[in-house]
Parts: structure tokens; sequence; C-alpha cells
């Protein structure tokens, strides 16, 4: 978002910030006697509609770009399989997959407490910068031999990763802050956040299986041209940060920073502890079993479609990845819509159960499903789905909402970084449960839905009976918290009033 100068006073504004024009105006009408009674205009102290929107499109471009950059692995891998079938190891295929998770853990951990400490636009635009290395570096990945190629992807993909890692907490807390700017935005903000956080990212894994398979189609599938394929489905992953570095390098602060942050201070990390552990639990928990669940079976979907659909082409078996990935798609809509009806909670257990019980179902009856080639894939489909309507469309908001402004971005990192700890150790599961059934691939893929399904129920109960309810309007916890500061003894100056905002954008509402 874009502002006015700085703001300082308690309101989130300086006197200073009150355009010339109307102070003029206001002061001369307290002069006059004859219209003293007229009321001053209310300062106008939070940003126009097009600012906030501009915030949510271009927070949703980078979760979407993370999405594919996330996902394009599991489809280049087919591709590289074939390319280097004794270099590709089942040691350097699980770090190929993993690099980028760990990447974003550190990613999530380390950019938590930039945007807290010294300003989201400061991490939005170093996280933007590292994601373009790394992507750069991978596609350009060269090495003396195969083996020594792939240790260089496998570090690129970790810069990448650090990069893409720190858009949680970026994206997450500026979205809920620019949502916070009118009660209008706070009464969509579940369907806004599924759009954001949701449908961007599986839109991202949509395209990071389309673009593979297009290239593939480009080059008429010859197998000379697969390094013109991979290389080239990295370096598209550059489009989405590149279009949005020039807005960050524009970014302004948000009026909830501006009065409730604690820029470059000592943070209470025990009091905060103490406040918000079941917060912290919850979001957590659930994020980390809805990642354990949800990216492996997203990135091995073409995997799985090969294992069970044996003998057909590269093509068709990515083909195939893409239908499955179209079925994350319609979530958003209805998890976004519920979570704003029912609450965060109810919509984040009602999708873990939902997805839970058709994971059973798949799990039981995997011999007869996969021998109808079709219901299989509508099936795998629905059950990813659902993840999305439950936990997909509410983990991120939860996590936003429930903490303060001032160390929002600290426990969106911490949060977040859980929920790739399962993707890291989802996959690596995945992968063991694979290649222990490399000559019953039926069995490898029932067991993998099975505790895929047992997962998702454990889920339902932390979101039940864990996660709390809090208030949608991001200034009463704050106001909470910096009592709940004060009674225990804790000083702070709350609030931002020393970075400069980029002139153009307007302020045009007062204070509700």
């Amino acid at each position: 978002m874009a502002a006015d100068p700085e703001p300082a006073s308690p309101s989130g504004m300086n006197d200073s910030n009150v355009t010339s024009a109307d102070e003029k105006k206001v002061g001369f009408q307290r002069d006059d006697a004859s219209i003293d009674h007229i009321p001053e205009e209310p300062q106008k102290i939070y940003y126009s509609k097009i600012s906030v929107w501009l915030m949510i499109l271009f927070s949703g471009l980078a979760i979407g770009s993370d999405g594919y950059n996330a996902a394009i692995i599991g489809n280049i891998e087919l591709i590289l399989a074939v390319l280097y079938p004794d270099a590709l190891t089942s040691a350097i295929y699980t770090r190929l997959s993993n690099a980028f998770l760990i990447g974003m853990i550190i990613g999530m951990l380390f950019f938590g407490v930039v945007v807290d400490q010294l300003g989201r636009k400061t991490g939005a635009v170093a996280t933007t910068t590292l994601l373009v290395l790394g992507i750069v570096l991978s596609a350009a990945a060269h090495g003396a031999n195969a083996t020594g190629m792939f240790w260089m992807l496998i570090v690129a993909r970790g810069i990448a990763g650090v990069g893409a890692g720190g858009e949680y907490p970026v994206s997450g807390a500026g979205a809920a802050e620019a949502t916070d700017e009118s009660d209008k935005y706070r009464k969509n903000r579940g369907f806004m956040f599924a759009m954001l956080a949701d449908l961007s990212a599986s839109l991202g894994y949509v395209w990071g299986g389309l673009v593979p398979l297009l290239l593939l189609l480009c080059v008429k599938q010859r197998e000379s041209d697969y390094d013109i394929v991979w290389r080239t489905s990295f370096a598209l992953g550059l489009v989405p940060p590149l279009v949005i570095f020039w807005f960050r390098l524009r970014m302004a602060v948000s009026t909830a920073y501006r009065k409730s942050s604690m820029r470059k201070q000592r943070v209470p990390y025990w009091l905060a502890l103490k406040r918000y552990y079941r917060a912290l639990i919850g979001c957590a928990s659930t994020w980390f079993l809805y990642n354990w669940i949800s990216i492996p079976f997203g990135i091995f979907s073409s995997t799985i479609v090969s294992r069970v659909n044996l003998g057909d082409s590269l093509v068709k078996n990515l083909g195939w990845g893409i239908v499955i990935n179209c079925f994350y798609i319609p979530g958003p809509f209805l998890g976004g819509y519920l979570s704003d009806k029912i609450g965060r909670r109810k919509t984040m257990a009602l999708g873990f159960t939902l997805q839970a019980i058709l994971g059973f179902i798949l799990g039981g009856a995997m011999g007869p499903i996969q021998n109808i080639f079709p219901l299989f894939v509508v099936l795998y489909g629905i059950f990813l789905t659902l993840g999305e309507v439950g936990p997909g469309s509410t983990v991120v908001l939860a996590a936003s909402e429930c903490f303060p402004t001032s160390i929002r971005g600290q426990m969106m990192g911490f949060v977040s970084a859980w929920s790739k700890a399962g993707a890291a150790i989802g996959t690596q599961v995945f992968t063991a449960i694979q290649n222990a059934y490399v000559y019953d691939s039926s069995k490898g893929d029932q067991v993998a839905f099975l505790i895929g399904s047992g997962f998702a129920v454990l889920g339902a109960l932390i979101a039940l009976f864990v996660i709390p309810d809090v208030s949608r309007r991001l200034d009463d916890d704050d106001a909470a918290w910096k009592a709940y500061l004060a009674e225990n003894g804790w000083e702070a100056n709350w609030g931002d009033d020393s970075t400069k905002d980029p002139a153009g954008v307007i302020m045009d509402r007062p204070a509700s």
C-alpha cells in the first residue's frame, strides 16, 4: 500500500498529515464566532480502496509465485529422471524435493523478525530479491558432471526457498493489515484471504504442471530438448516476482503498523508465549498437518498417476497431474465463503473431517478404485479439494488474526515454519512409502491415504478445541496486548513515526 508521509499520533497520523487546505479552513472556522459551531472535518487516516486492493493483489501474486516454484520440482524431476537416470538417485531426488521447503523454513523464521523490526516493505523487497536470485541460479545450474549439477540445483532451490518463505510473514501480515482498513474488508476477510493465500497458491500448483507440459509439446517431446524444457520451466518462475518488485519498492506502512508496531525494540517473547501459547499451538499444529497431507499429495500427483497408469507417456502423466491439481481450485471459493459465515475454526474442522472420510474410503478400497482410473482421478482430486475447503482456506488467516501487530510477522513466521516442516517431513515419508512399495504401487498409495486421513482427523480436533476465536478487528487485540504488557511492567514505544511513505496514494477515510 502507499500513503501520505509518516503519521505518528495515537490515531496513526501526524497532525501535519491533514492537507494544509483543510487545516486552514478548519482554523478559519474556529476564529469566526458566527460559524464556530461547525464541526471539524475528521482526520483521514485509512488508506484508499485502490491501495488496499493493490496490496491484496500483489500479495496474492507473491503467494502464487511460491506455489509455482514449490510445485515445479515434482514435474521437473520426472524429466530429470529421463535425462539422468543414474545420477538422480533416491537421495538426490529427496534433497531436490526438500531443498525449497527447508529454505522456506529459514526464510519464514528470519523474515518474520525482519518485517516486525524493520518494516513490511524491507522484508518484502528482500524476499523478492532472494527469490529472483534463487530462480536464476536454478535455471542456470551446471556442474563438472550430473551429480555436481544436481548439487548446484539443490543449493539454488534452497536460496529461492528462503525468499519464498519470507513471503508468508510479509504477505500474511501485510494483507491482514490491509483488510483492516475498513469494516467492509473485515467482513469479507475470510473470502479475500482464501483468494489471496489459497487460490493463488493453487493456481501456482496448476501452472507448475502446465508449463512443463506445454514446453514438452513445443519441442515435440524430443528427449534431446528436455534440458531446454526444465531450465525454461524454472526461468518462467521469474515473471511474478519481477512484476511485483516495482510495487514493493513503493509499499507504504499500514495503519495498524503505524499505530501498534514495536519497531527496532526488544520483544517480550516470554509474555507473548504466556498470552498466545494456545493460538501458537493450534495454528502451528493444524498448518503442520495440512501441509503434511497437501504438499506431498500435490507435488507427487504426476508420480502417483504414472504408477497407477503404468506404460503411458510422460506428457500424459503430466497432463493427469494437472487435472488432479485443478481440483485444488474450487476449494478456496467454498472455504472462503464458509469462513466468513460460520467462522475460521468450524470451517477448518469441517474440511479436515470430510477429507479424512474420503481418504479412509480411498485407502480402504484402493485396489478396486484404481482399476477404474477416471474414478480414481476424480476421488483423488476431491480429496485435495476438501483440504482446500478447510485448512487451505483458513490456516493463513487464523495465524494472521490470532496475534497482535507488533509480533504478527514473527508469530506468522514461526507458525508457517511448522507448516513447511510438515511438508518436508510428509514429502520424506511419502517418498519412503513409494520406494517401499515399488512392486505394489496400489499398496503404497493405500498406506499414504490412510496415514494422511488419520492426520486429518487429528487436525479437525485441534481446530475445534485449541484454536481460539478472536475479534476480526485487529485494533482490539492490539489494545489488549498493550494493556497486558503495561500490567506486567513492560514499556514500549508504540508505532512507526520514522518510515517515509511514497507520495501519490490517498488516505480517504476517517477513523471509525
